[in-house]
């Protein structure tokens, strides 16, 4: 605690304390050297998000907001999850989650996460992304859409070009989006990744499927970085989050942004505010 008020005063910020704020601390294993990966820092810092979690199931808050997590310090301390989305829902005790991205016009959820490239073809089947687009069709009222139109990206370059570039738009997620349309969803593609972000970005859509990582967060961060805000979606509880990483290069420097952790907690309000039961659903 008291690093805190001396970082506080060094910058003369107010302390949260100061802002009416309740500050729990949490304890760390070792002394933590600023701006570098280390099995002390990732240990402290996972301790932290799951103290929240239990905070937030247990009624004590209305929702999680969370600054980045470094994933090398976290597996440096042993643990298993590559990032927060499969921390909270194993703590949740949930699998039915993703990954969504709101910013520049854009709601862009991702097929998978935190993998390699070359893992991506592998891991996209027909069941996950089935779940991934229910899961987006059903979530998207709460994020502020008024119809339910969900576009889904290709893999390949020119989502495949009919198998010349790879056939996993034709064995997988076009019998995918064939199945769902069956079921009454309002899903289409896959598309070409390339043109696709401009078409929802002009209205076409109202969400995005990336088949992986990069392709779908470097269009959201070049129309909105900085303002962007992650939402795991599925969760039993609102957890927003900022859409940078840990920037360990800036540390001390006082030229850290705060404009993207204010936009996650003016998310998770109005995330709050219209979940199921609340007086303002």
């Amino acid at each position: 605690m008291a690093s805190l008020l001396d970082r506080a005063a060094r910058f003369g910020l107010p302390t949260p304390q100061e802002r009416g704020a309740r500050v729990v601390d949490v304890e760390a294993p070792g002394p933590l050297a600023l701006g570098r990966t280390s099995a002390a820092a990732g240990s402290v810092a996972a301790t932290a998000v799951l103290r929240a979690v239990a905070d937030v199931r247990a009624g004590h808050i209305d929702a999680i907001v969370t600054a980045p997590l470094n994933k090398e310090s976290l597996a440096a301390a042993g643990h298993p999850w590559p990032g927060h989305t499969e921390m909270l829902a194993e703590a949740a005790g949930v699998s039915d989650v993703a990954m969504l991205f709101l910013g520049g016009g854009l709601r862009v959820a991702l097929l998978t996460i935190h993998r390699s490239l070359r893992s991506v073809g592998d891991a996209v089947t027909f069941e996950e992304t089935c779940r991934i687009v229910r899961l987006v069709h059903r979530e998207l009222p709460r994020l502020g859409a008024t119809t339910r139109r969900v576009a889904l990206c290709g893999i390949n370059p020119h989502a495949g070009e009919n198998g010349l570039f790879g056939r996993e738009e034709i064995d997988v997620l076009a019998p995918a989006v064939a199945h769902l349309q069956g079921e009454g969803i309002d899903v289409s593609g896959p598309y070409s990744a390339d043109t696709l972000f401009v078409r929802a970005s002009r209205g076409e859509f109202d969400a995005v499927i990336a088949a992986y990582h990069d392709q779908g967060l470097i269009p959201v961060k070049l129309a909105a970085f900085g303002h962007a805000v992650n939402v795991t979606i599925g969760l039993p509880f609102v957890r927003t989050s900022v859409d940078h990483g840990t920037g360990f290069d800036i540390v001390e420097k006082g030229t850290a942004s705060g404009e993207s952790l204010v936009e996650a907690m003016k998310c998770a309000m109005t995330l709050v505010a219209f979940r199921p039961g609340s007086s303002a659903a």
